[in-house]
Parts: structure tokens; sequence; C-alpha cells
């Protein structure tokens, strides 16, 4: 395989002529994160990922994570990587300063999952669950159990986990059996059994400090009656010392088809001691503040590993030498002069580049949520993030799952084979469709819950917002992509009127093509932005930028014409089969 290359001169492109990083900083009062800072610090995270973590990708793949008499123990390589990059503050990146974190920018912090999730998805896990635990801590936890486990988490000493799926309640929570009851000196007993644990325990050192769904005795039934509680690896002794070791144990990892080096653990309660985070009742809500975070950061694997899938086929595609070329020449020729290759590789391309857009737009916009200095604005960004979320978490993950395929086919049958390392690309990014909420929930989610955020309001003023950009780009101008991506826009404005107010059949039956249809007008909104900025240049990069905004347009923005089409004939076709005749 071809050595990791990070993709800092996108970075860079994108901060200065697209996403308008610096005036962005200015209004959050954030001036000194400049673009030369930001681009310093992916170029420190990327080398990390390049050297440390993709060479201990494929070796930790093949070895993968082990339970040895009740331990874990994860592929070589790994527990040395893990600390360097804690000894490094990677950890810390956009962390709170009140708890020892850096408080830079979160565009950082999800590009450098970007990075991650392509130098080697399953290590990226660790540090990304940690994170989202700590955030619902410190968004739920009382100030002590902040004061006592966010420094610790948030320097990289110790680590997260959220353990909500049991055998028998998986995305139905309400069936959870998991129990807690009251010890009498503020502490819970915490019993059940919960499984698909990522992260769930390994041999780094250090807590692993688990967030556990239970029912309290007096709960009510279904999800009102869930509670969240922090249950360590390792409890505090009577000096305040983590040395007790808690009642809690890995019983099993699960064999599955990818990320072999993640311990994916089935995890044992037997009596644990656990506190309380948040009011009684209201775990699912508390959880919900790590589950958003952790679908953004599984939508940004689905965009690693089709970036580095991309790199890898394009590479074999200039070096391999197969048939003839088009002027009729006795060949061989690189595979990359044929069309079909090219047409391959320019859908990986396409996606990739606008999905990076979107994510460093949609992270500008959290930025905004949590620091601007008007509440209005601050509203505002937050009901964009609510609203992009789960089309970030299905639309990346399945484009990155088309991409991982597409890439592997430019190998032809070498990319059938281990050793070329395309088949791991493919089984380590088929996860990310099913975790942290499947795919169609994420779909359900958006048409039952996010069009209908502020009456609609939400959802018409990011329409609004596009069309007004759209119809900027397109004044005096014969750019393609912006035309073609307006009039995907009229047809999801369309779509959306249909599908408001509709019945749970008529949602179900549509809420895929519904957001695989929201998703290409985000991302011809990016390549209308980049083409924009690409015309002012005249780099080979802005050239570059040009000719792909092309392709999308007229090679993959016409999807939208048969989502369209779906959506519209209803749930008759989804609903009309009786049960019994499946």
């Amino acid at each position: 395989m071809h050595s990791y290359v990070p993709p800092i001169t996108d970075y860079r492109f994108l901060l200065t002529e697209v996403l308008g990083f610096d005036a962005a900083m200015a209004e959050l009062n954030k001036a000194d994160t400049e673009t030369d800072l930001a681009v310093t610090i992916l170029e420190e995270g990327g080398k990390f990922c390049a050297e440390q973590l993709h060479p201990i990708n494929s070796s930790g793949d093949a070895e993968g994570s082990s339970l040895e008499n009740g331990a874990v123990r994860t592929p070589s390589g790994f527990a040395d990587a893990y600390r360097q990059f804690a000894a490094g503050g990677w950890t810390s990146l956009s962390a709170d300063p009140a708890y020892g974190g850096q408080g830079l920018p979160f565009i950082l912090q999800l590009w450098l999952d970007e990075m991650l999730s392509a130098a080697n998805l399953s290590f990226g896990l660790f540090p990304g669950l940690t994170r989202g635990a700590a955030e619902a801590i410190a968004a739920h936890g009382s100030e002590a159990l902040k004061s006592i486990y966010l420094p610790p988490m948030i320097s990289g000493a110790w680590t997260g986990a959220m353990a909500l799926t049991e055998s028998g309640a998986g995305t139905d929570l309400a069936l959870l059996k998991t129990k807690a009851e009251q010890s009498g000196d503020g502490t819970y007993v915490i019993t059940g059994t919960k499984i698909f644990i990522s992260s769930g325990d390994h041999d780094f050192g250090g807590n692993v400090v688990h967030l556990v769904l239970a029912r309290l005795p007096d709960a009510p039934p279904g999800v009102k009656g869930i509670s969240l509680f922090l249950v360590p690896k390792f409890a505090p002794d009577a000096a305040g010392d983590f040395t007790t070791r808690n009642a809690m144990s890995v019983g099993a990892l699960e064999k599955k088809m990818g990320i072999h080096a993640q311990p994916t653990c089935v995890m044992n309660y037997d009596g644990a001691t656990g506190w309380l985070v948040g009011e009684p009742h209201c775990g699912l809500a508390a959880m919900f503040t790590m589950m958003n975070a952790e679908r953004l950061m599984v939508g940004i694997q689905g965009l690693g590993v089709a970036g580095a899938a991309y790199q890898q086929a394009s590479a074999y595609a200039r070096e391999r030498l197969q048939g003839r070329g088009t002027d009729g020449g006795a060949g061989p020729v690189a595979i990359i002069e044929h069309a079909d290759v090219r047409r391959m590789l320019l859908n990986v391309r396409a996606f990739v580049e606008a999905g990076r857009a979107l994510a460093g737009w949609t992270a500008l916009q959290l930025d905004r949520a949590h620091g601007h200095n008007d509440a209005a604005e601050r509203a505002k960004s937050d009901g964009f993030v609510a609203l992009l979320t789960p089309v970030v978490k299905a639309a990346f993950t399945d484009f990155g799952f088309e991409s991982a395929v597409q890439a592997q086919q430019v190998f032809g049958g070498h990319g059938y084979i281990r050793e070329w390392g395309m088949e791991q690309y493919v089984r380590d990014a088929r996860i990310a469709q099913i975790y942290e909420g499947t795919n169609g929930v994420q779909a359900i989610d958006l048409v039952g819950r996010k069009l209908a955020l502020g009456g609609g309001s939400v959802v018409e003023g990011f329409f609004d917002l596009v069309a007004m950009e759209i119809d900027e780009a397109s004044a005096g101008s014969d750019l393609i992509v912006a035309a073609k991506t307006r009039d995907a826009l009229l047809l999801l404005r369309e779509a959306t009127k249909v599908l408001h107010g509709a019945s749970i059949d008529q949602g179900g039956a549509a809420a895929v093509d519904y957001l695989r249809l929201f998703a290409l007008v985000a991302l011809g909104w990016m390549w209308t932005r980049m083409a924009v900025a690409a015309k002012k240049g005249t780099s080979p990069l802005h050239h570059a930028k040009l000719c792909v905004a092309d392709f999308f347009a007229q090679r993959v923005l016409p999807q939208a014409q048969g989502l369209a089409v779906s959506i519209a004939a209803g749930e008759r076709p989804v609903m009309a089969l009786p049960s019994e005749a499946f």
C-alpha cells in the first residue's frame, strides 16, 4: 500500500477560499486562531496519522484485539500509539479549557477525525468515544463528577465508552433491562449486560469510564424511565484514589466483519458502583448529548475511509498497465486512461471533496452555536447542526461505503486480495452505516423530527441560504453545478412539502430517498461554493476543482430526479405486500 497523504492542501483551500475561516473566527472573538495556525495544527495531526497510525492499520486488522484471562489486549503498537497521541495533546484539541482542554475550533477536531479515520479507523474510535462521553458528563454531570472525571478524560489519561445496547434492546431502548438501585451512600448498584460496546476495555492503562443506561426501581415504563450512570472500571477508594476494581468485566469480544483492532465488548455489570448523571429518568436526553456528537464523528468516519481508499485507488490506476489507449496504440496504458476507471475515481472524489467542505461548514456552525455573541445567531446555527446531523451521519457513511467498494473495484481482482488493503476499507466502512443509529433510523429522524424543528422554519432557513448562494453564484456565470443544484433544490423543496405532516408509513417509505436527495443538494451547494472560488484561481488545484464540480453536476446530481419520483410514489408500493407474504 502507498503511504497515507493528509489532505492539507485541500484544508487550506477550504479555510481560505471557501469557508471564510478567519472571518468566522473574528466573529466568534477567536481571531488569534487564524488560518496559518489552523493549517499548522492539521499538518502536525496529519503527520501523526500518516507516520504512527497508518503503518499499524493493516497489521492491527490482521492481529485484532483479544481477550486473555479476562483482560483485553489490543494489537501490537496500539497502546504505545495511544500514549503518544495523548502526550501530543490531540485528545484535548477542542475540549473546554476549564478542564484542561485547548478550546480550539471544532472544525480542527472534525478534520482531525477525518484523518484518524482515514489512517486507522479502529484507533480513532478510542479518542472519539472518550470525547463524546466527556461532553455528556460536561453537559449533564454534577460539578463533583465533572471536576473528578473530565480532566483525566480530556488529557487522555482515561478513556470513555457508552453502554446502551442490550441483546433485546437495540434501536428500541425502551426494552432495556439493566437495573440500578440506590446503595444509600449516593452511589448506585448497576446490574446487567450490554453488547456491542466499542472501546469497552483496553490495555492502554488508566481508567475506562462507561456511561450506562439503566432503570431505577421506580422507573416508569418506556424511554421515560431510563437513567444514565457513570460506571468507571476503577472506582475511588477511601482516600479518593482510583484503585478499587469495579464489579464490571468483559464477558467476550464480538467477532466482527471489520474494525478488528477495535475491542467491541460484551460488558457484564455485576453489582458495579455507579453515579447518576443528570436527573433520574432523564438518561436518554443526557445520552443523546453523546449520541449526537458521535453521529457527526461516525459520518466523518465514512468520509475518512472514502478519502483513504481514493488515494490508494488513484495511485494504483496511474501505475497499473492494462489494455490499449483511446488512440488505438499497441499499449498497454495505465488504467487511468480508461473512461470507466475515471468514472469510478471521480464518483469517489466528488463525494470526498464536497463532504470535506460540508463537514467544515457544519463544524463552524457548531462553533457559532456555542460561542456567538448573538443569541438568535446561536439558535440559528444550532438548528442547522441539528438538521444536518442525521444527513452527515447517514449520507456520509452510505457514500463512504459505496466509495470504498468503487475504489476496491479499480483494483480488479487485486482489490479482493488482503495484501492490497482495499478489502479492509470495505469491511471497516460497513459498520459506520449501522452503529450510532442505523442509517434508516437517521433518515426517519430527519423526516419525522428534524423537518419539524421550529415549525419548519429551520429547514426553510437552510433552503433559503442555499438558494441565495446559488443565485449569487449564477449571476453572470455559466457554472453548470449552480444550475443543476438549483434544479435539485426545487425537487427537494417539493418533496419537503409532501412529507410535512406525512403519515408514519409515508414518511418511513420515503425517508432514505429523501435523506439522499437532501445530501446531494447539500454537496451540490458545497461544489458551487468551491467552483466559485476556483474560477478566481489559475492553479492546478483550481482547475481540478472545476473539473470535478462539472462531473458532480452532470453525472451525480441527476440522481435527484429519480429520488424525487420515488418519494412522490408514496407508501403504497412499499406497504401493499402483506407481511405474511415476505
